[in-house]
């Protein structure tokens, strides 16, 4: 769905929000206004790349890569959206680093810093760790640039922390908006954030509390399902029900996937490890107790195996709007005979679904650009009219 650039840029201008010299954490920490300037700049942003409109904005500064877990859409998105801006990439390893050493997190952000204009950071293993640690590099350079250590205060962006995956929930919103064709259109619309079966244990919560909290923003009619026992964290529900409750949306909870697709506009079926467990791993992790963890993983393991029917086939999908509903995965995905015996998603439903995972992935570079723009330009509307205008081709 193509966009008029011109137009665009004129709506960006008339939010007049400024989000310069701050980071982008939590979606909920922003305004409708702020979240919709990120929106329209991602847009733009796609839109000029297809157009092949050289978007460069920095001519020289680094953008930092900090990933403390596993990641590939999410690694490659933030390198494919520094790039896009005119920026080159440093992978922070901290096991290369002085960190390994004793380094403070205050020393770190600093020395990481000096011709940097964003760090992205991806910490979502440990309950109460990620976001905390987040917070804290963001505080070192403010503390930095206030103190004339550093030039600029570069932008901090969430790339994924324990509470909420705002890249990622903010390019499936984009991806849905463009599918039922726009923003306006998605009042009412019901969708399902459903736990499903994994072979495996402690995945992170952030993804379904990411969707349950900025799918509420929009008037949606939220129904978040999940066997008992594997609840999300408390703070995030009650957010959800805020939201819900002021877009004029409904936020639901119940412990059936045929209720939550039942007549669902949109399914996004995830595993996710409950708040307690993630709460007791982070504890034995903290103590390095590795039979304690072992024991943690057979006893998640086993009562994750009474839960093999929480999957995504075609007997659920008949459940939801026309039996047609559409279905979204951050991915990788669980798929039944595919990557593992039992998962989160038939091979057959995945397939039918598969280009449009890709694409629903596809805007992550982009929200992830359109953050850092937002952070980082005191006039994005102007910074990207200005591009325009120019039409130099990026590539010859």
């Amino acid at each position: 769905m193509s966009i008029d650039i011109e137009k665009s840029l004129k709506e960006l201008a008339a939010l007049g929000v400024d989000m310069y010299h701050k980071d982008f954490l939590l979606t909920w920490e922003k305004s409708d206004k702020e979240l919709k300037a990120v929106f329209t700049i991602a847009e733009l942003l796609k839109e000029m790349h297809a157009k092949n409109i050289d978007t460069s904005m920095f001519r020289t500064g680094l953008a930092v890569s900090n990933f403390r877990d596993n990641s590939t859409r999410t690694r490659f998105s933030f390198a494919s959206a520094c790039n896009l801006l005119g920026l080159a990439v440093q992978d922070l390893d901290e096991g290369k680093s002085q960190i390994a050493h004793g380094e403070t997190v205050r020393e770190t952000a600093n020395m990481i810093s000096f011709l940097t204009e964003v760090v992205g950071i991806r910490d979502d293993m440990f309950i109460g760790k990620g976001h905390t640690y987040q917070k804290e590099v963001a505080d070192a350079l403010d503390d930095g640039f206030k103190q004339g250590v550093l030039n600029q205060r570069p932008a901090v962006v969430n790339l994924q922390c324990d509470l909420d995956h705002p890249t990622q929930t903010m390019a499936d919103m984009l991806f849905i908006k463009n599918h039922f064709g726009g923003f306006e259109n998605l009042k009412g619309k019901k969708i399902a954030m459903t736990w499903a079966y994994s072979p495996s244990y402690g995945k992170p919560l952030s993804v379904p509390q990411g969707v349950i909290t900025l799918m509420t923003r929009y008037g949606m009619n939220v129904e978040l399902a999940y066997p008992k026992g594997y609840d999300l964290q408390p703070e995030t529900m009650k957010i959800a029900e805020k939201h819900a409750k002021a877009s004029g949306g409904s936020f639901k909870v119940s412990n059936s996937m045929e209720s939550a697709f039942k007549d669902a506009d949109i399914v996004y079926p995830k595993s996710w490890g409950s708040f307690q467990v993630m709460e007791r791993r982070t504890a034995l992790l903290e103590k390095g107790d590795h039979p304690g963890l072992k024991e943690l993983e057979k006893e998640c393991l086993a009562e994750n195996a009474k839960h093999m029917d929480w999957e995504c086939n075609d007997k659920m999908m008949a459940l939801t709007k026309g039996g047609e509903a559409l279905y979204q995965h951050c991915l990788p995905a669980d798929i039944t005979d595919v990557s593992c015996k039992h998962g989160e998603v038939s091979a057959k439903v995945f397939e039918k679904y598969r280009i449009a995972t890709y694409k629903e992935a596809g805007f992550k570079p982009f929200v992830i650009a359109a953050m850092i723009t937002a952070c980082t330009k005191k006039n994005p509307a102007q910074v990207l009219g200005d591009l325009y205008k120019a039409a130099q081709k990026r590539v010859l």
